[in-house]
């Protein structure tokens, strides 16, 4: 996914209008937001405006459908089949998958599949740039809508090959630094947001993504959270794409 940032100027104006482009620097340094959209960390609040544009994040989150969290009972990885299952077909595991699309510098054990080394040059939890080692990686995947979250709010009730499809969907996946994936959990968005600022918006509009695109439910916090982080990013679009909502028949979860 892309990695660069959105850095828009605020231009001076004669006389009485430096006063206003100063006040409006003033507000975007404190919320971590770019005033056209981009990647940026909204810090919550009403914001007031004018209703968010179709086709935006902001937008699609009005459209999630709010429920209490159902008890965890009967979660368990193995509901959302194997792990890192090779669903799109290339002969690669998803995990490898995720590794070429979001390291630099990638070096193979095989030639072209499963991932030795790499490196991830900015980190979108921390903003660091951290080394890829297989087998003792700094490095997780992880899944921007939890699998435990997921399975709280909808998908126990799901088929599984429908579970299957969301744990190595490319659209719910990032390479990212482990320690702050380990201490994400399982959270959402109301109990956890990466500690870079700069990524928030992109996380966020990434959840809202997954959980519209597989009817998944958020809580009031949660949904209050992603609403006050895009209205520091209101033209951003909603992030498409993936894979198929529900993987091949070869596909099995408990």
């Amino acid at each position: 996914m892309p990695r660069e940032r959105n850095l828009s100027r605020v231009r001076t104006r004669p006389r009485g209008g430096a006063v206003a482009a100063a006040g409006l620097a003033a507000l975007l340094a404190l919320t971590g937001c770019s005033p056209d959209g981009g990647k940026g960390g909204g810090t919550g609040g009403d914001g007031g405006g004018e209703p968010a544009a179709g086709g935006t994040a902001l937008h699609a989150v009005a459209s999630l459908t709010v429920k209490g969290r159902a008890p965890k009972t009967g979660y368990a990885r193995d509901r959302f089949g194997t792990a890192w299952a090779d669903t799109d077909g290339n002969h690669c595991g998803t995990r490898d998958d995720i590794l070429k699309r979001d390291l630099t510098a990638v070096r193979f054990t095989d030639g072209h599949c499963k991932v030795a080394s790499g490196k991830l040059a900015e980190d979108p939890y921390t903003g660091q740039a951290v080394t890829y080692e297989r087998g003792r990686s700094k490095v997780d995947i992880d899944h921007l809508v939890a699998l435990s979250d997921a399975w709280q709010k909808g998908a126990q009730q799901w088929p599984g090959r429908k579970r299957v499809a969301l744990a190595n969907d490319p659209l719910n996946l990032i390479a990212a630094d482990a320690s702050a994936n380990r201490q994400k959990g399982d959270g959402d968005a109301a109990t956890w947001l990466p500690p870079n600022k700069a990524y928030r918006c992109d996380y966020v509009a990434h959840q809202v993504a997954v959980k519209k695109k597989y009817g998944l439910w958020v809580t009031q916090a949660e949904k209050d959270a992603m609403t006050g982080v895009l209205k520091g990013c209101p033209t951003l679009k909603l992030p498409s794409g993936g894979a198929p909502t529900e993987a091949p028949e070869r596909f099995a979860a408990k």
